[in-house]
């Protein structure tokens, strides 16, 4: 009898895998709104010199951002695609609402499919992150005035 654990993990190491990639997505998605911005900064107060903000500094901690958030998207598409694969999940290609038909659509186009776990731990971290802010913007901010 063929075996196929060459081809796919045992089932308590896929679970193990499953949750070091949901853990990875979290921690990545957190900073590419947290750690990103604040790396940026910390690059670009490195580079200037003396109290004048200059042009130069803005145009270090703007390429440093955008290269930062550039390799942790990368990272996530990546560790999507690990995700997938490790759940075995098929990835459907699906057509854009925009190119979609206004006349009427397929049945199985207006089948919703669920969010996958991946998914799930991008949207957690985009609600965490508002409600922080929410929390600080309402609550400890304080008072421009005054």
């Amino acid at each position: 009898m063929p075996s196929n654990t060459a081809t796919q993990p045992a089932a308590p190491s896929r679970l193990f895998l499953r949750v070091v990639l949901a853990a990875l997505t979290a921690i990545l998605a957190v900073n590419l709104y947290t750690g990103a911005p604040l790396f940026a900064i910390w690059v670009g107060s490195r580079f200037q010199q003396g109290t004048q903000l200059t042009m130069g500094t803005v145009a270090v901690v703007i390429g440093t951002l955008v290269i930062t958030v550039g390799v942790i998207v990368v990272l996530l598409t990546r560790i999507e695609a690990a995700y997938k694969t490790v759940t075995g999940q098929q990835t459907a290609r699906r057509t854009p609402p925009w190119l979609r038909s206004m006349r009427g659509e397929r049945e199985e186009e207006q089948r919703r499919r669920p969010l996958t776990g991946y998914e799930k731990a991008l949207v957690i971290a985009v609600v965490v992150a508002a409600a922080a802010f929410e929390i600080w913007f309402f609550f400890f901010s304080g008072s421009p005035i005054g």
